[in-house]
C-alpha cells in the first residue's frame, strides 16, 4: 500500500532536521550550521486519531500501525532535505537537488523560525530581527518557480501541439508535468479557475502562465505553516502576525520541535509518561533526573504545553494530512461482529484513503482482486449496507463483500 508523503521545506538552521527527528525518532545531523542536511533524510512519522477499539471495548493487536492507550499511530512518510536559499530555484545553494526532493511529496510543511533568529541564509541573528513572514514568502516563490520553469522552457513546443496539432492541453500538462506528482484533477481545477483560452495558449500573458503554476502548486502541494522554535518569547507577536497576515490562506501551527524532540527521548527511556500530541506529561522516575533535566523539563511545560497546547509536531502533521489533504482513515474488517480478519486479529489495519473514496476504492487499495470482485460493503457500526458510490468517512469500520 502506498503511503502519502509530506515534504519539510525551510530555510537552513530554523529547526527542520530536528522537527523530522521529533517526528520520527530518527538520528540526523542537527547542528547551528547552514546545509546540515544534504542528502534527503527519509523517515516514518504518524497520525494520531482515536482508535475504535475503545468505543467496541476490545483489545486490538494491529499490524500496520500502532495502538497506545486507546491511540492509533498511522505511518506516513517525512522527507526532510537541505535548506533552501533564495534563488534555490536557479541552483544556488543545493536548490536544484533539494527541489528534485519535493517532487514526491503530497504535502508541504513548511518550516520557518517563528523567533525571527534566523536569516533566509541561515545565519543566527538576535530574536526578533528578522521577520519569518518574508520566509514564507520566498519559500512559496521558490517551489512556484521551480515548477514554473518545467512549464517555461516547454512552453513554444507546448503551444504548437495545441494550435497546429490539435492536441488537449490538459492531457499535454499532464504529460508534462505528472513528475512532479500533478494530476489531471489538479490541472482541471486550475484551468477552471483560471477561465483562460486553452485553444490558443500562445495568447496567454506571462502573468497568466504564472497563475497557472501557483494554482498547480496550490492543488498539487498544498502548504502548512509550522511556526518553530515558538517557546521563544519574540515567537508569540511573529506568530500573532503571521496569524493576521497569513491565516486566511494557510494553518499555521505554533511549534517547538525541540521541545518534542526532548518529550520523547525522555519518554523513551521512561522517565515521562508522554505521548506525541499530548498537551502535558508525568514525571516517573523524578530520582533518576538532574537538576538540570527537571528544570528543562518544567521550562517545555511552561514555555510550550501550558503556552500553545502542545509541541505543535503531532497537531502539524495530523493536520496536514487529515485537514489540508483531506484523508479520511477507515478500519476494515472481515467479520462485522468480531471486527477481525481472518485470522482473527482485531481491528488489524486502519487505511487512509483520499477524500471521496468509496468502498470499492478501499476494496482496491487492499487488494486488486478484492477490488475486481466487489459487490457491496458493509458499515459495521450500523449493519448498514453500503453501495459502491458511498463516501468513505473517518473512522469508517468497513467489511467488504466480494463474489468468490
Amino acid at each position: 500500500m502506498t503511503v502519502p508523503i509530506a515534504g519539510l521545506v525551510g530555510p537552513p538552521n530554523v529547526g527542520k532536521s530536528t522537527f523530522f527527528a521529533a517526528a520520527t525518532l530518527i538520528n540526523v545531523k542537527i547542528s547551528p550550521y547552514p546545509f546540515t542536511t544534504i542528502e534527503p533524510n527519509v523517515g516514518i512519522a504518524y497520525i494520531r486519531i482515536k482508535c475504535v477499539c475503545t468505543e467496541f471495548g476490545v483489545k486490538d493487536n494491529p499490524r500496520n500501525s500502532i495502538c497506545i492507550k486507546g491511540n492509533r499511530f498511522i505511518p506516513v512518510k517525512l522527507i526532510d532535505v537541505a535548506g533552501l536559499v533564495p534563488d534555490a530555484w536557479k541552483g544556488r545553494g543545493l536548490g536544484n537537488r533539494f527541489l528534485d526532493h519535493m517532487r514526491r511529496a503530497n504535502v508541504i510543511l513548511l518550516v520557518v523560525d517563528a523567533s525571527g533568529s534566523t536569516t533566509p541564509e541561515g545565519k543566527i541573528v538576535k530574536p526578533g530581527t528578522h521577520n519569518p513572514i518574508e520566509d514564507v514568502e520566498y519559500l512559496e516563490r521558490e517551489v512556484t518557480m521551480w515548477m514554473w520553469q518545467k512549464i517555461e522552457k516547454d512552453w513554444k513546443t507546448i503551444c504548437r501541439q495545441v494550435e497546429v496539432a490539435r492536441k488537449n492541453l490538459r492531457d499535454i500538462l499532464l504529460e508534462k508535468l505528472s513528475g512532479f506528482g500533478i494530476t489531471k484533477d489538479h490541472i482541471s481545477k486550475a484551468l477552471d479557475q483560471l477561465n483562460v483560452d486553452e485553444r490558443k495558449p500562445s495568447k496567454w500573458s506571462e502573468n497568466q502562465k504564472l497563475e497557472l503554476i501557483q494554482l498547480l502548486k496550490h492543488y498539487s502541494k498544498p502548504t502548512l505553516i509550522v511556526a518553530n522554535k515558538a517557546d521563544i518569547p519574540e515567537a508569540e507577536e511573529n506568530i500573532k502576525n503571521m496569524k493576521k497576515e497569513l491565516g486566511h490562506k494557510y494553518i499555521i501551527i505554533p511549534a517547538s520541535a525541540e521541545a518534542e524532540l526532548a518529550l520523547r527521548r525522555a519518554a523513551q527511556k521512561g522517565l515521562i509518561e508522554y505521548l506525541p500530541g499530548d498537551p502535558n506529561f508525568k514525571i516517573l522516575s523524578r530520582d533518576k533526573l538532574t537538576k538540570q533535566q527537571l528544570k528543562a523539563l518544567e521550562y517545555i511545560r511552561e514555555n510550550v504545553l501550558e503556552k500553545w497546547g502542545s509541541t505543535g509536531v503531532q497537531q502539524a502533521i495530523n493536520q496536514a494530512f487529515l485537514k489540508l489533504l483531506g484523508y479520511v482513515a477507515v478500519f476494515p474488517v472481515e467479520n462485522e461482529v468480531k471486527l477481525t480478519d481472518h485470522k482473527g486479529n482485531v481491528l488489524p489495519d486502519v487505511i487512509l484513503m483520499p477524500p471521496n473514496s468509496t468502498p470499492r476504492d478501499l476494496a482496491y487499495k487492499i487488494h486488486s482482486e478484492l477490488g475486481e470482485k466487489f459487490m457491496f460493503a458493509i458499515d459495521v457500526r450500523t449493519k448498514r449496507r453500503l453501495s459502491s458510490d458511498y463516501v468513505l468517512k473517518h473512522r469508517d469500520i468497513i467489511k467488504i463483500v466480494a463474489s468468490r
